[in-house]
């Protein structure tokens, strides 16, 4: 098994289409070999070098996806969501103790005028539309003097190459450190699962600010010498048109992505019958069995429902391909990881009986950084807690029952509700807060938050939502506020968020 993105991306043939985009010419195989090289003989001209954080800020599309796979080729990527705040990128760029922040020429994100405060330099990327998809150079911002780094070239396996946040049940989001190894590891565990060759063509409509769009949509397929087109971001109105001039033979998803699209399926039946696929393929957060019969109807393919999270650098369980056996309701055996059912006092369980998701292998990260009280609570006996409840049929096949988190899933963003919560704290009308899931049928889960006034304040449901959507990305911001006396608590007096949407009769 290949250990570095090195080896894994020498597989392509040199003339075959690597990366793709909608209006735009293609890049080889070896054209992204050869961009890999330049890109990193610069950042190492520049003074960053293995292990360096450098943060990435741009829209969805070729050059996001090539920027991405050129930097965890030889430093350490950190992709960010282009919709943050500049409270947020303070916070990322600092917690990373990012080295450069790379953005698009032009761009006016709040991050670059964070990274100047901050003393980060800013590089450019600078592309044409008129090149081939996913081709840039870098220029800085400012002149700086720089030395080369001494700590250049290609990373080795267990160099750190891509650093993530993701969110914990406390308010401080936990940096996820994954090695190279783990990279080369889970794109080799996902090629294996969905059988890709170089004549298949992926359609990415996933952010690639996410575990699941970096990995699955494009490092898994582009190991494997097949080609990605890759979408300025998912559009229902724009899917059937980019699946006529790509021509895939596959694509990946989250649930709600997938309703979308069949909403506009019936209206699109020529283009389906015109490039069959060979499989769709679900993960990030559970799609209903009525969903997976109902998309395989419409095109005549299988979907497969895969299993994954960041600190596992995606995948841990995936339902096969035809001719072998899916189980809709399950996430599948074990899509590359070791996955096991463990009791609260840390013994493995039988099949059929329910306990703790876990996992250990090549793709699971070595632990948080500096923070040594999560990983206290993250490993035991050397697996990895997923923090999710499950049971394990005699076949292997995981279902999963519960979250013992208390994160909110919606439609596949994490959000952490303490983050919401101090949040509105700020507030001066808020005396008190408890933000948590409430059902949604689409998303999955919507935030909610309760809310105690302050005696003598007033606040509407408007005012608070503008709130926090001045200080935090749209898809954290509370849809819906309910008033109480008191925030609700548990028998113990313990504030409980878990099954507090059912108390309050939402969803």
């Amino acid at each position: 098994m290949s250990r570095t993105l090195k080896d894994l991306l020498a597989q392509g043939a040199e003339t075959a289409t690597a990366v793709s985009a909608p209006g735009r010419p293609a890049l080889s195989h070896g054209g992204l070999r050869r961009l890999i090289d330049a890109t990193l003989a610069r950042l190492n001209a520049l003074g960053l070098g293995r292990n360096d954080r450098v943060a990435i800020v741009l829209d969805n599309g070729p050059e996001m996806a090539t920027c991405f796979i050129a930097c965890a080729s030889g430093v350490a990527s950190a992709p960010l969501n282009p919709a943050y705040r500049a409270d947020e990128f303070e916070f990322y760029l600092s917690d990373l103790n990012a080295k450069a922040l790379i953005v698009a020429r032009g761009s006016t994100s709040p991050a670059v005028d964070v990274a100047v405060k901050l003393g980060v330099p800013v590089l450019d990327l600078v592309s044409d539309a008129a090149e081939p998809a996913g081709l840039f150079t870098l220029a800085p911002r400012e002149d700086r003097a720089a030395t080369a780094t001494a700590n250049g070239g290609y990373a080795q396996p267990e160099d750190i190459s891509m650093v993530l946040h993701t969110s914990g049940t406390t308010s401080r989001p936990k940096i996820v450190p994954l090695s190279q190894g783990n990279l080369a590891a889970s794109a080799v565990h996902i090629a294996r699962t969905l059988q890709f060759t170089a004549q298949d063509c992926g359609l990415n409509i996933m952010p690639l600010f996410h575990i699941h769009g970096l990995i699955a949509g494009v490092l898994a397929p582009l190991s494997a010498g097949s080609q990605v087109f890759c979408t300025p971001g998912f559009n229902a109105l724009k899917f059937f048109g980019w699946m006529d001039e790509a021509k895939p033979t596959w694509y990946t998803a989250v649930p709600t992505m997938h309703q979308a699209i069949l909403g506009r399926a019936s209206k699109n039946a020529d283009v389906i019958a015109r490039h069959p696929l060979r499989f769709l393929r679900s993960s990030s957060s559970s799609i209903p069995p009525q969903v997976i019969r109902e998309l395989e109807d419409v095109f005549k393919a299988p979907l497969i429902e895969a299993y994954g999270m960041t600190e596992a650098t995606h995948q841990m369980c995936s339902n096969p391909l035809p001719p072998a056996v899916r189980k809709p309701g399950t996430v599948g055996p074990s899509g590359g990881p070791e996955v096991a059912i463990m009791a609260e006092d840390g013994t493995l369980l039988a099949a059929g009986q329910t306990g703790e998701i876990v996992i250990r292998g090549p793709n699971v990260t070595a632990g948080y950084e500096s923070n040594p009280t999560a990983n206290a609570e993250a490993f035991v006996n050397g697996w990895f807690r997923t923090g999710d409840q499950g049971v394990m049929d005699a076949d292997g096949y995981v279902s999963i029952t519960g979250r013992l988190k208390e994160i909110i899933n919606r439609g596949g963003e994490k959000i952490s509700p303490r983050e919401v919560d101090e949040i509105l704290m700020d507030h001066p009308a808020v005396a008190q807060v408890v933000c948590f899931g409430m059902p949604h049928a689409k998303l999955g889960e919507e935030v909610a938050a309760v809310v105690v006034l302050r005696e003598g304040h007033e606040a509407t449901e408007r005012d608070l939502q503008a709130f926090v959507a001045a200080r935090a990305a749209d898809f954290k911001v509370p849809k819906k506020v309910l008033f109480m006396p008191e925030i609700p608590k548990g028998a113990t007096g313990k504030l409980q968020r878990i099954g507090l949407a059912a108390k309050l009769g939402l969803g």
